[in-house]
């Protein structure tokens, strides 16, 4: 290994080419973005999140609300407390199974879509991209997330072919 490569790998530590941190930068971006208009709704962002999923397929399962947005039990009853103390949605135990909760939209919940539907254009807006990008970027960062769920094992180290054409 000559020192050219091994510069090349020294660069890989550098914050700026890290893809995790590229990611996560652009989600506090995106965050703050949204906190203006998802104050006058009364939400935060995590609560919107939630409320999207119920706005797309009401009457969920705290667990398969959980498997939609990635989260755990002890992060979402939280936040499907608060939503329930603000009249969004009603959380009640399901008659043929008892462990699990079933949370259903009110209509408080129902009518506040309507005042939420033109969020994603103003986003859209805010980005300053074209649609078809965002959604060729979406499509992207969805494949890449199965990608990483799947993998079983990170390789310790990549093929020395591979190192070069794959970095960051």
């Amino acid at each position: 290994m000559d020192d050219t490569t091994t510069e090349r790998k020294e660069d890989w530590l550098l914050l700026d080419r890290q893809l995790c941190f590229a990611l996560y930068s652009t989600s506090l971006a995106m965050t703050k973005a949204y906190k203006p208009m998802l104050d006058e709704l009364g939400l935060t962002y995590p609560q919107y999140l939630v409320m999207l999923v119920l706005w797309e397929h009401e009457g969920l399962t705290v667990s398969e609300l959980g498997n939609r947005l990635a989260l755990d039990s002890g992060t979402l009853t939280p936040l499907l407390k608060r939503l329930e103390s603000a009249g969004l949605v009603s959380r009640s135990r399901d008659a043929g199974d008892e462990r699990r909760v079933l949370v259903a939209l009110t209509d408080k919940g129902r009518k506040l879509r309507q005042s939420a539907v033109g969020i994603p254009e103003k986003l859209l807006c805010a980005t300053q991209c074209p649609v078809d990008e965002i959604q060729a970027l979406t499509q992207r960062l969805h494949a890449l997330r199965s990608t990483l769920e799947q993998a079983r094992t990170i390789p310790e180290q990549p093929r020395e072919d591979e190192a070069v054409a794959h970095m960051p």
